[in-house]
């Protein structure tokens, strides 16, 4: 979906600056967001995909003007809602008013070091052969969907070569909205800075995105 999360290549926003030795957390909250996000993932309501989705769901206001921990509780409460674990006024009063949905796990704290471990692999087999190449020209779709992609906006039908075959993976676009996971094939595609940026691009830039296959045609 073309929403607030989605700024690359957009004027208006300022430079990147990153913050010499920045901390992993600028706040002890910060902690517990990301504690609270990772403990609620392990309930197995939703997936990866459906959490992205629930982030990029946030008013285009409230999204930018909230941190990046910010960002996941809001996230989070759209997802707790969503599945039947906590109502609105739950989570506004931040006290249990009714039953709720059961999880199918709970992580306790002996549990995480072997969870942070073993991760998300996402990786899934496919029957198909890989439909492009490494070197080979292709050229990315475009449209413009108000459901989960991962294909940014400014890599829409833009033409350039696969640089990098990774493997077959969880397609994000189905994942997100409950329709299975239907691995594709995964691509790194390389496209220089004039085919980026068009007139005045600097041309020794260039820019590389992970697409699955479904975005590509051939050129």
């Amino acid at each position: 979906m073309n929403g607030p999360h989605d700024l690359g290549g957009q004027m208006g926003f300022g430079p990147v600056a990153p913050e010499k030795d920045e901390p992993c957390f600028h706040a002890e909250w910060e902690k517990r967001a990301l504690g609270i996000t990772l403990s609620c993932g392990a309930f197995g309501a939703w997936t990866i995909d459906e959490s992205r989705h629930a982030r990029e769901n946030i008013p285009p206001a409230d999204y930018l003007a909230a941190s990046y921990y910010e960002i996941w509780i809001r996230g989070i409460y759209k997802l707790l809602e969503r599945h039947g674990f906590a109502t609105r006024e739950e989570l506004s009063s931040g006290r249990k008013l009714q039953g709720g949905a059961v999880p199918k796990r709970v992580l306790k704290a002996d549990m995480v070091p072997a969870a942070l471990a073993k991760g998300g692999p996402c990786d899934r087999p496919v029957d198909t052969a890989a439909l492009f190449a490494v070197g080979e020209r292709v050229k990315t779709k475009n449209f413009n969907p108000v459901t989960h992609t991962r294909l940014p906006r400014y890599a829409r039908a833009k033409t350039g070569k696969v640089e990098a075959v990774q493997g077959s993976f969880v397609f994000p676009d189905d994942n997100a909205h409950g329709k299975g996971e239907n691995p594709q094939w995964l691509y790194t595609v390389v496209f220089d800075g004039g085919e980026i940026w068009g007139e005045g691009a600097d041309p020794s830039l260039t820019v590389s995105i992970d697409a699955w296959e479904s975005y590509l045609e051939p050129v």
